[in-house]
């Protein structure tokens, strides 16, 4: 007989996947493969295969609107990877990764982990199915977690147990939120959701932030934002001084808020690559 405390979700298990709510009680949540998920286009975009034929649909309609997304999407991760590495040489050793999406190696743990044993990490998610492979994949030590939850409820992420059990509350976070907040209506209150995030971490925390530029190509980015709206799913990218106010009260390292490819590059950058990356991207600390 299973466990009824057992709250890990099985491969297979697509009629009875459960999400974990703040209060420990378990509410059924339906798993909506018919329709494309952002991760599981996003795994589509990075060469991925947990993905369904909505998600490749969606994909696919989206790179004829604009065929640079590929390319973004691979800059967009390897500046997690960069911004991942300045948070740890800025002292943080336990990050919270908001939307963390299908695990795509190398994943925050296996870089934070691989240079700086015993870093931890929580993984976020929204999705079932993220939450399937996250915890067969990103679980294995007593140094990472995943949580099945929304961005949009930031107490939830916040008081959850799998949270409270790795992350020191008193000691500097990592918070990652990587593609993310464009997939935030503005009712459901972006710059209120980061606020809520950075008022519960101390001094020295880092925020690490990337979103869609509409200011960086308007006609791809309008383009991209109606065909998503179409497959029901929001995509909404937003103008330089939106994104930047997401960092309000904080000190941007540099060089401060610019296209992925252009925050602390490791080689030389193709122009034609930085043209087709319309993602904001930026990281700054707590004073």
């Amino acid at each position: 007989m299973d466990d009824p405390g057992d709250t890990s979700v099985r491969p297979g298990d697509e009629e009875n996947w459960y999400r974990l709510r703040a209060n420990g009680r378990l509410d059924p949540v339906e798993l909506r493969t018919d329709r494309p998920h952002p991760a599981r286009v996003y795994d589509y975009l990075l060469g991925g295969k947990d993905n369904f034929p909505a998600d490749r649909t969606a994909a696919e309609a989206s790179l004829r609107r604009a065929p640079g997304l590929r390319v973004a999407a691979r800059a967009n991760r390897d500046f997690l990877a960069r911004a991942v590495r300045a948070a740890l040489a800025d002292g943080v050793r336990q990050f919270i990764d908001i939307g963390t999406g299908i695990p795509t190696s190398p994943n925050v743990h296996e870089l934070a982990q691989g240079s700086t044993p015993g870093t931890r990490v929580v993984y976020v998610d929204n999705d079932p199915i993220v939450g399937a492979h996250a915890r067969a994949l990103l679980t294995s030590s007593g140094e990472t977690a995943f949580l099945l939850a929304d961005v949009r409820d930031p107490k939830a992420i916040l008081d959850a147990p799998e949270t409270r059990d790795l992350i020191d509350f008193d000691r500097p976070v990592g918070i990652l939120c990587i593609a993310t907040l464009h997939h935030v209506p503005d009712e459901d209150d972006p710059q209120g959701i980061i606020e809520r995030l950075v008022g519960a971490v101390p001094s020295g925390s880092v925020l690490a932030l990337t979103h869609l530029g509409s200011d960086l190509a308007p006609e791809e980015a309008a383009a991209i934002a109606t065909g998503a709206a179409r497959a029901r799913v929001t995509v909404l990218p937003r103008p330089r001084e939106t994104v930047g106010a997401y960092f309000d009260g904080l000190d941007l390292l540099a060089p401060g808020l610019v296209r992925v490819p252009d925050w602390r590059p490791e080689h030389a950058v193709l122009p034609e690559d930085l043209e087709q990356t319309w993602i904001y991207g930026g990281v700054a600390r707590k004073p």
